[in-house]
């Protein structure tokens, strides 16, 4: 997995919360990396320097922080920019994919004319965990008839497996930085 070259700035600036919003749980904040905007313009340089050259035709962005980073990547790059939904919150045809959380399920959703054949897609969110919901959007962009290039995140948290999960059902994975448990 790679990381961008402001990687450890990133990281210093995302606040760990700790016992949240459970005991031994520690929450990994982005706010503060959203409100110092010398470090946000670093986060969105992490991603705009490591896709200006490739032939990218759309950002697609998981709801809802993913967003975030999408849509001046988007911008950036001077492609289109595709919200990935949760279930229920997008107006037109969709397809779906439904993915098993710790405690249940849950469904992405995307518009089923998000694409055309072949386009070329980098998949971004803000952080992955247990993959699941990266998986679930890289398997709607597929079945839409897009080619996920790579996915990206803020910030990857590999002792949770998700990075490992999406590199063995063939992404590759992009993450700025990454935390370790007892980080």
């Amino acid at each position: 997995m790679s990381s961008s070259i402001y990687g450890d700035y990133i990281k210093s600036v995302i606040r760990t919360v700790p016992d949240w919003p459970q005991p031994g749980v520690n929450f990994r904040d982005i706010t503060p990396l959203l409100q110092n905007s010398a470090a946000f313009r670093k986060l969105i340089d992490s991603f705009v320097h490591r896709y200006q050259e490739l032939e990218v035709d759309a950002i697609a962005a998981i709801d809802a922080r993913g967003f975030i980073v999408g849509a001046p990547l988007a911008y950036e790059l001077g492609c289109s920019f595709v919200p990935v939904r949760k279930k229920g919150k997008l107006p037109f045809r969709t397809i779906s994919e439904t993915y098993t959380l710790e405690y249940g399920e849950s469904t992405v959703e995307l518009h089923a004319d998000a694409f055309r054949e072949q386009d070329r897609i980098v998949l971004i969110d803000d952080i992955i965990a247990t993959g699941g919901t990266m998986l679930a959007a890289a398997s709607l962009i597929q079945r839409s008839g897009g080619h996920v290039v790579e996915t990206a995140t803020i910030l990857d948290l590999p002792e949770l497996g998700g990075s490992t999960k999406i590199r063995e059902a063939g992404y590759s994975v992009f993450a700025v930085c990454s935390f370790t448990e007892d980080e």
